[in-house]
């Protein structure tokens, strides 16, 4: 079975250029981990404002990997003799090999609420666009948690993780696997498993763009099913539900009004429901306007990311974690305007077995036989002088149009993929059809036409052909072979969408 799917990978990936994928480390599995580096060989103190101090800090995540951090403070140290201040660790969202730098913004607002912030590099080894683990990815944040409790002037018992984005499916594994994390903190998290979220993201795009049909409703979704199912999503169905509800400490969860990544309407209620399962109410959340995925600010509706961060943000995570720490227990509650959410998301189970990528993937052989052969088969003939008259005009135009209509389907919608959410760019648009899906669909109707023109011509000349004939039997298999091709693209067409509104 991991042949056919391997295959699948490289036929997606030769076809439509996607070259997106993130570089994973070359360092092997097996080999040793190095030894963490020491503060004075891990590279200059990141800059910070002169109220801040820096260090630098290393550490062992996941599977012993070396790792490397910064940890930002006040720079007034605390009174002596006291419990120390309280803790943070910051969990980046998607990415192979994230800076620190990424989370400066947040790292310095923390800061300046008096408390110590860790923030560190992401891993780039076991990681990248085809290949993560969200356990493995906890371990490195729990490997952070425990450096971060051994730092003079931070106290070890009021140390938390703060988790965005992707990270808002890790930090809660973090948590409800360790009691030494003593709050966690959730900005744009989701409720829901990735592949849902994901394919919801780039269908509001599209439909932001004026894109509606088929198209949106159709074959995107089938398009993450089959990249799923190829094994080119890492962590598609991870139910975040089991593991939230397995969280102990009190949670802070934050969403920017105008999220386009994440469901902001839906997953709040999804986390607070798995939080109280697992009989936790200590959970506060709360909506900023005018702020996007990543709680900062953005001028236009959560398309563009501005530095700042939406005002009272930080003052929120501030207040917050020292009442925590303090004792004080949150209740459970709900502050700030409602979310902007246009559209609801859709149910993304595993693919079913007629629609898998095994299945797919034996349909794109035929369609690249049964279409490629026919014209290959009329040139190798022109070459050596044999050209013959075909049965029907049909023939040639079913095996164009098919091809055509299977190789720009697929280009076209890894195109639609990548550069889908937020601001998505899926060509002028006419009647909610982007002009290229209209084309798509009209070289599948013309392909499903000449299918029955030459199924109609064949079956009429059938009778006046000479068995005996050189090659007769060689052009029956040869026409028998377009057809097949042509009769299987009739309902391939109409899952994905193709011979749709």
């Amino acid at each position: 079975m991991r042949r056919p799917l391997r295959i699948l990978q490289a036929t997606a990936l030769a076809l439509c250029l996607l070259t997106t994928a993130a570089p994973a480390s070359a360092s092997a599995a097996s080999s040793p981990a190095p030894s963490p580096p020491s503060a004075a060989e891990a590279g200059p103190v990141l800059a910070v404002p002169a109220d801040l101090a820096a260090e630098e800090v290393s550490f062992r995540g996941g599977g012993g990997l070396a790792m490397r951090g910064t940890v930002l403070s006040p720079a007034k140290a605390p009174v002596e003799g006291g419990p120390g201040r309280p803790g943070i660790v910051l969990v980046h969202g998607s990415g192979a090999g994230v800076s620190r730098t990424k989370l400066r913004e947040e790292a310095v607002a923390f800061a300046r609420q008096g408390l110590s912030v860790l923030i560190y590099d992401k891993r780039s080894e076991g990681y990248s666009l085809f290949r993560r683990s969200y356990p493995q990815l906890a371990d490195d944040a729990l490997g952070a948690v425990a450096a971060l409790r051994s730092r003079p002037g931070v106290d070890p018992a009021g140390v938390g993780i703060w988790g965005f984005s992707e990270g808002g499916w890790v930090a809660p594994i973090a948590a409800s696997r360790s009691a030494d994390i003593a709050f966690v903190v959730l900005v744009g998290a989701n409720g829901m498993p990735p592949l849902r979220q994901q394919t919801w993201a780039v269908a509001a795009g599209l439909r932001k763009a004026g894109v509606s049909g088929s198209l949106v409703e159709r074959a995107e979704p089938a398009m993450y099913r089959l990249i799923a199912d190829g094994g080119l999503f890492p962590e598609p169905y991870h139910d975040p539900g089991p593991t939230l509800a397995a969280v102990r400490q009190p949670v802070l969860g934050v969403w920017g009004v105008h999220d386009l990544l994440t469901p902001p309407a839906e997953n709040p209620p999804l986390v607070a429901r798995a939080l109280e399962k697992g009989g936790n109410r200590r959970y506060t959340f709360h909506f900023f306007p005018g702020a996007d995925h990543a709680a900062h600010l953005s001028p236009d509706g959560g398309v563009t990311r501005l530095p700042e961060l939406a005002p009272g943000y930080a003052d929120l995570v501030g207040s917050w974690v020292r009442d925590v720490t303090a004792g004080r227990t949150p209740v459970a509650g709900t502050s700030g305007p409602a979310p902007v959410q246009d559209s609801a998301t859709v149910p993304m189970g595993p693919a079913a077995r007629w629609e898998s990528a095994p299945v797919q993937l034996a349909a794109l052989v035929l369609f690249a036989v049964a279409f490629a052969a026919y014209p290959l088969v009329a040139l190798v003939r022109r070459l050596r002088g044999r050209s013959r008259r075909p049965v029907t005009r049909a023939a040639r135009l079913l095996a164009a149009t098919g091809a055509a209509a299977v190789l720009g389907l697929f280009c076209y919608l890894f195109y639609v993929l990548t550069t889908g959410a937020k601001l998505a760019a899926p060509g002028p648009v006419a009647a909610g059809r982007p002009l290229i899906w209209l084309a798509l669909q009209v070289l599948a109707v013309t392909c499903v036409a000449a299918t029955v023109l030459t199924a109609s011509a064949w079956y009429r000349s059938r009778g006046s052909a000479d068995p005996a004939r050189p090659g007769e039997r060689g052009e029956r298999v040869r026409l028998g072979l377009l057809l097949a091709g042509g009769a299987v693209f009739v309902p391939w067409a109409l899952y994905w969408g193709l011979l749709l509104p």
